[in-house]
Parts: C-alpha cells; structure tokens; sequence
C-alpha cells in the first residue's frame, strides 16, 4: 500500500495547483486582496515542498512509476509556467488596487510576457529531447540543473506573490520596495538559470545523440 503513496501526494499536489490558481484569480474586494496573496502563497509552498516529499519517498521505497515520471513532471510544469502567465498580465489585479508608480518597474509584478514564452518554450525543448533520447533506448535523467532550476523559480514565485500581497498594506510601502528589489533579483535569476539549464540539456543531447 505505501508504494502508492507518492502517487497520491503527486495528485493531491496537482488539487493544490487547480487551487492554487482558482485562490490568485478569485475576485478581490477591498482588504481581500492581501489575504488571497497570503493564502495563494501558503498553497503554493506546499505544493512545492510535496513535490520534494513525493520524489524522496519514491526513491527510498524504490516505488518509482510510470505515474509519476509522467504526472509529477506535468504538475511541476502547470504550477511554475503557469503562475508566471498570470504574473505577465495584470488582469488578475483588481481594479481599486493603487500602485505606486516607484514599484511598477518591469510592470506590477516584475514578469513580463516574454519572461513566461522563455520558461514555457525550455519545458517545451526539454521534453521533447527527453522524448526523443528515451525512444532510442537512452537514459535521459533530469539533470541538476532541471533541479537549480525549479528551485530558484519557486522561490521567485513566492517572492512576487509576497511582493503582491504587501501591495495591499499602504503602511508598508517601504518594505514593499526592498521586496521589489529582491523580486527583480530573483525573476532574473530565475531566468538566467532557466536558459543556462535549457543549453545544458542541448549540449547532453548533442553528445549522446545523433542530432
């Protein structure tokens, strides 16, 4: 029975994603705005951490499965590309929310359209080597990077969604711009790292494949 287990926690984490985004789009009024940050924020960090659960258990119980190689993946994916599509468009604000033109830098939320194109297009790549290498009997593991690189982005989506929910307190603006710095810091990070693990995916490719 618990060789299941890392299944269930791999679907439960997808019920947290469908939350997740039904939380940050639910239409705000007045002083709700900061509590669904807070509460979107909470979701999403707990579905980040049982991804990390899920893989470990699955590993120490030796209860790896076709399953999760291709659900867990695919949750991962729709959680982070997902969440900076919504950050690359400001539709999801609510209209009586005033911001500051000092904290609009690179729009509200620091992630513009194209930031969300670079993530979805190095998922797109990359699972598309990863198709290709397996069906000519190849091992096509994540490599570290693929890891750095979930890593780092999480973080940058809790930041933007802490940055989003302070926003919301008038009285905080000064703290509200030192999150905005680290914000910015940690989008571009996230970036960078993104494409820096897209190029060492091709470079693996390059050597083990006939391409």
């Amino acid at each position: 029975m618990y060789r299941h287990i890392p299944n269930l926690i791999t679907l439960g984490r997808l019920l947290l994603t469908g939350l997740f985004f039904l939380v940050i789009n639910w239409p705000a009024r007045g002083r709700e705005f900061p509590v669904l940050m807070w509460g979107s924020l909470g979701i999403f960090i707990l579905a980040a951490a049982s991804d990390a659960l899920d893989g470990y258990l699955a590993r120490i119980w030796k209860a790896e499965s076709a399953f999760g190689r291709v659900v867990d993946p695919f949750v991962d994916k729709i959680l982070i590309c997902g969440a900076f599509v919504f950050f690359s468009t400001p539709h999801f604000l609510p209209p009586h929310l005033a911001v500051p033109a000092a904290l609009r830098r690179y729009g509200v939320t620091g992630v513009v359209p194209w930031m969300a194109v670079v993530l979805i297009a190095r998922e797109f790549l990359v699972t598309g080597i990863r198709g290709l290498a397996e069906s000519k009997g190849l091992d096509f593991r994540a490599l570290w990077t693929g890891k750095l690189k979930m890593t780092v982005q999480s973080v940058a989506v809790g930041i933007v969604l802490i940055y989003l929910a302070l926003l919301g307190e008038p009285g905080l603006i000064g703290l509200t711009r030192r999150v905005a710095v680290l914000r910015d810091v940690a989008i571009w990070l996230a970036i960078t790292i993104t494409v820096f693990s897209a190029g060492q995916y091709i470079r693996r490719a390059w050597r083990v494949m006939d391409i």
